[in-house]
């Protein structure tokens, strides 16, 4: 995940700095859309320093008490992340921005305002740019939105759903700022301040969402099942595929479990041998398939046991006849 790091380093320091110049300009000159930009910077900036925190955690090794490592619990913290800009992000901004509608205070020295904005938008479409170029890495050649939805890797599509809700918000802010001057109300600051929290809000409804099917247990897209059941009855032993489970157990790392039937005649180092070759043929196809346990079993239903664990392959827990060789460990 070193490039996930790096698309994190970079909004955090972008964050950082567009956060304390926003407070200090937006104290300044009473704009309430200014300071409730600071809070979405502040919150983005701790949102970072959290999906660290799951980065690190979830790179750790397994233990006996969790036999398939931590992977999970970058999930854990992207749902927290969205969390707080449900919260605190959208929240604040709302709470800023009502306030600032039922008690408005004419704008002092606006034109710093705009100066702000201007930096801000240049430091978060940095952080935007670095974000994306990693999501591009990782899009392969597909559709912009059948990839987002697709990627399994919250420091990536958190960032840049966070950097293009900044942007936004840097808009609305500006809006905001300009009408009060334009049409004397301070009100409309006020109301600017509103539409980035309900923008911030909506952002981490689909956090929440995206976060939420990976916990429970999001397994492969189904046209991609249906592409591996076709690869896996290609094989010449191979008479019947039944139902396959699979579960994201971390970004890049997947669990796929199958029961497949193989020829009557097939003698168990021939089944041991097509078990290997399925297995290289799953994970050269789809690298994140990283854990693979196949049933072989005969066309009579008979568990049909190999002369030994496929090449490479270390055996699962299973009765002793089962063909069950995971791909990796």
């Amino acid at each position: 995940m070193a490039g996930s790091r790096v698309t994190i380093y970079g909004a955090i320091a972008a964050n950082l700095a567009i956060a304390a110049t926003k407070f200090v300009v937006g104290n300044h000159t009473g704009s309430s859309s200014m300071l409730s930009e600071g809070i979405h910077s502040l919150v983005d900036t701790g949102n970072g320093l959290l999906l660290l925190v799951g980065v690190r955690l979830s790179a750790r090794e397994a233990t006996p008490e969790h036999p398939f490592g931590y992977g999970k619990e970058i999930y854990f913290w992207g749902l927290i992340v969205a969390i707080l800009i449900f919260g605190l992000g959208g929240g604040l901004s709302v709470y800023e921005g009502l306030s600032h509608v039922m008690r408005p205070e004419p704008m002092r020295n606006p034109g710093w305002n705009y100066f702000v904005l201007a930096a801000a938008a240049v430091f978060e479409g940095t952080s935007l740019s670095i974000a994306f170029r990693e999501f591009q890495r990782e899009r392969a050649g597909r559709p912009f939105w059948q990839a987002l939805h697709g990627s399994k890797d919250p420091t990536t599509y958190t960032v840049l759903a966070e950097d293009s809700a900044a942007l936004l918000g840097l808009a609305l802010a500006a809006i905001g700022i300009y009408a009060s001057q334009r049409f004397d109300n301070p009100a409309l600051d006020g109301m600017a301040s509103v539409a980035i929290g309900v923008l911030l809000a909506g952002v981490a409804v689909l956090l929440v969402r995206e976060s939420r099917g990976l916990l429970v247990g999001e397994g492969l897209r189904p046209d991609t099942i249906a592409t591996l059941r076709g690869v896996i009855e290609a094989h010449p032993l191979v008479r019947r595929v039944g139902r396959m489970l699979s579960m994201y157990i971390g970004a890049e790392d997947v669990l796929l479990t199958l029961d497949v039937q193989f020829a009557p005649e097939a003698s168990a180092a021939e089944v041991a041998h097509a078990v290997a070759e399925l297995e290289n043929e799953i994970s050269t196809r789809y690298p994140r398939i990283n854990r693979i346990y196949i049933e072989a079993r005969s066309i009579g239903g008979r568990n049909t046991a190999p002369a030994a664990p496929a090449s490479g392959a270390t055996s699962a827990a299973a009765p002793p006849a089962d063909v069950n060789a995971p791909s990796g460990t």
